[in-house]
């Protein structure tokens, strides 16, 4: 497939921008309509605070949109140039999947990584304790496939961590991709990625997540999520060697490194941004290859969602305290306290002031009398999430259908799981008890 050219999509960017700044001045002289008794404190003040929000909102977008750019020109030059040997080193990789009641999904899991196109590489499962078929629908595969041999691994449920770390010690080459069971993998995923390691200090490469089960409205809200929401964030990260968070569903690591530093600790709820934080704080890189392509099965109901969002808050959550000490040390590297800020910033505070701002200013606004205000403000929001779903919609090579979704993805989708996140941080700073609230599985999850 034809790249975007990335110089065109920047100067959409600064066009949207541009047409922001207008809506701003028409929101202003819409406010100045205000009744006469309100103009001098009213006007002056819900002026304030919309410029105020939408200068954050800007700041946030712009920076955002600027530096995955940068890794978006970096990755193509990368892509062209060999003597980085992007494409040519292929060291041998064990690739380890953990799974618990998977039995709907695990054979469509082991499938994709038979048929990754690369020259030398194990796949290792490893069956948590499953209560259904899981370990013999697994064991199925066992054996050797030409060049590629499985091997399955059953043990009494200790939870994903557990299960990660014994196919780390079962690992017998010198890279390790972990991923989950709902998860399918690329074929190009590794090929793409191992030049990453010929430099000493990463340690880690995270990969490309995408929404792979599309079925229903909420699920392709999700796959827009994916796109802008996370998958901006990590090439802006990645363009400062600092990505936060390799994901559950595909990773690559330098299997010494994580033995050196104990493996996945089973502590959190989110043991894979504690693993990654732990990288960080001792000193090493993790980047990112947009190429390395997992497909993974999103939450098909509300509720199923909502369970996702708040163990994902509380466990960075958790593991940002676990870290804490060590990752604000002045000592230690400006771009890796960066990204933990950026990250504690779009976990905690950004999902209040998101709320506030919004629903703040539009109860102020409507409460005063001035609904004209009100729509200019919301129109202007709408337009920037659109712009820069269409940015994210290009740089990922996704189709454009899912850049309408940006209207509800503003008016619904954001703010239902910003509720959940400031709910779910409440509950952590209050130390209330949870559990891991395993998902239920459907195996809707498609290839392409």
């Amino acid at each position: 497939m034809r790249r975007p050219h990335y110089s065109v999509l920047f100067a959409i960017g600064v066009i949207a921008v541009l047409a922001l700044g207008a809506l701003v001045v028409i929101g202003i002289i819409v406010t100045l309509q205000a009744p006469l008794e309100f103009r001098s404190v009213a006007t002056q003040g819900i002026a304030v605070l919309m410029l105020f929000f939408l200068g954050i909102l800007l700041f946030r977008y712009g920076s955002l949109v600027w530096l995955a750019y940068l890794h978006a020109v970096e990755q193509t030059a990368s892509a062209r140039n060999e003597s980085d040997g992007y494409g040519t080193y292929l060291p041998p990789v064990s690739i380890v999947l953990p799974a618990f009641n998977e039995s709907e999904v695990i054979e469509l899991a082991i499938r994709s990584l038979l048929h990754l196109d690369y020259p030398r590489y194990e796949i290792i499962v490893v069956d948590d304790g499953s209560t259904d078929d899981t370990a013999r629908l697994a064991s199925a595969f066992e054996g050797e496939f030409d060049s590629v041999r499985v091997r399955v691994y059953s043990k009494l449920n200790g939870g994903k961590a557990s299960a990660l770390n014994l196919g780390l010690r079962m690992a017998d080459y010198p890279f390790v991709v972990t991923m989950d069971g709902d998860s399918i993998l690329a074929p190009n995923t590794l090929r793409d990625s191992m030049h990453h390691f010929l430099r000493p200090d990463v340690a880690a490469v995270a990969g490309n997540v995408k929404v792979g089960n599309r079925v229903n409205l909420l699920t392709r809200l999700q796959a827009l999520e994916y796109i802008e929401g996370l998958n901006i964030p990590r090439r802006a990260q990645a363009t400062i060697r600092a990505v936060n968070i390799v994901p559950g569903p595909v990773g690559i690591f330098r299997r010494d490194i994580l033995l050196q530093v104990g493996g996945y600790d089973s502590d959190t709820f989110a043991e894979d941004t504690d693993l990654t934080l732990k990288l960080l704080a001792n000193g090493w890189r993790v980047v990112y290859e947009e190429r390395a392509v997992a497909r993974t099965e999103a939450p098909e109901s509300l509720l199923d969602l909502m369970k996702q969002r708040y163990r994902w808050t509380r466990g960075i959550l958790q593991a940002l305290d676990k870290h804490r000490k060590t990752l604000g040390s002045r000592d230690g590297d400006p771009a890796v306290r960066l990204s933990i800020i950026n990250l504690l910033f779009e976990i905690l505070v950004w999902p209040a002031f998101n709320i506030v701002g919004h629903l703040g200013f539009s109860f102020v606004a409507l409460g005063y009398g001035m609904p004209g205000t009100v729509v200019a403000w919301w129109l202007l929001i709408t337009m920037l999430e659109v712009a820069v779903a269409l940015l994210a919609v290009s740089l990922e090579e996704e189709s454009l259908s899912l850049v309408p979704m940006a209207v509800l993805y503003r008016f619904f989708f954001i703010f239902v799981v910003d509720v959940v996140k400031l709910l779910a941080s409440l509950e952590e700073f209050l130390k209330l008890e949870m559990n891991w609230g395993k998902l239920r599985r459907t195996g809707s999850v498609q290839e392409t």
